[in-house]
């Protein structure tokens, strides 16, 4: 994190805050945020600046309130006086959103963390944090494949199975690797991080129809539970804004912005 702020505007109407997921790189999200811009004015996050000429530059371990101080500074850079804004956070990002909605809330009209792998929140949680420190283990030992296939099976909660063998990047392609990025500098800190009881402000915890049986759709709906917030299903899996974009965009408006409910015959 940096004292500069690094975010990209579209569109127009009412604001709507992106917080990404992985090392909050905004690769993928250009179809989404299209859809959405015709109905949202759409501030995309990049909280490392990895987009904005950052990547390849040493990045230290990250800490959640950095990533939701960043979102709360770009709030009160991009609107108006008075003025609030949507956020949708998904993954990583989605951890970023509840924690921004839970100590900056004062500008915020409602929050929705999709699929937020913070799985302290379950009574099993302790055991999905050591699977979480052995993908990191995994990617030191034998590299990003293996490491990538770690985290598949642990999020399906499957048997993994004998990782290909390989090797870590170099510490100069490291840095330039937004998943190496995300393995090394995001992992541990986020998905150790426990969400409480939120204010007033609505919030509304997803998770993708792909991911019923997995990890983080129970994480999702404890989540829900824990925050008193509403829990919806969203279009696609864990990468829904970028499996099904458009679908994601109008479940998205539908949740942020509900169509007015008319009795028959008005």
């Amino acid at each position: 994190m940096t004292d500069t702020l690094h975010y990209d505007v579209r569109g127009s109407g009412p604001a709507l805050l992106v917080i990404p997921g992985g090392s909050g790189h905004p690769m993928g999200l250009e179809r989404m945020t299209e859809a959405l811009a015709d109905r949202f004015t759409v501030i995309v996050h990049d909280p490392l600046g990895l987009a904005h000429g950052r990547l390849g530059l040493p990045v230290p371990e990250q800490r959640v309130q950095a990533w939701s101080d960043g979102a709360r500074r770009v709030l009160d850079e991009a609107l108006p006086e008075g003025e609030s804004a949507y956020v949708l956070g998904t993954s990583a990002g989605g951890i970023a959103a509840l924690d921004l909605l839970a100590r900056h809330p004062q500008r915020l009209r409602h929050v929705v963390a999709h699929e937020p792998p913070c799985v302290g929140v379950l009574p099993d949680g302790a055991r999905h944090r050591a699977m979480f420190a052995e993908v990191y283990d995994t990617y030191r030992a034998a590299g990003l494949a293996a490491a990538a296939a770690r985290m598949t099976a642990g999020l399906a909660e499957e048997r993994p199975e004998q990782p290909p063998a390989g090797e870590p990047l170099p510490p100069e392609e490291e840095l330039a690797d937004p998943m190496a990025l995300f393995l090394t500098r995001v992992l541990i800190p986020f998905t150790s991080y426990v969400p409480g009881p939120t204010g007033p402000t609505p919030l509304t915890v997803a998770a993708g129809t792909d991911s019923r049986g997995q990890l983080l759709y129970r994480t999702a709906e404890s989540t829900a539970a824990r925050t008193r917030g509403d829990f919806v299903e969203f279009p696609g899996g864990h990468l829904g804004p970028l499996e099904r974009p458009a679908e994601f965009a109008d479940r998205l408006a539908r949740t942020l912005r509900p169509e007015p409910v008319t009795e028959a015959g008005t």
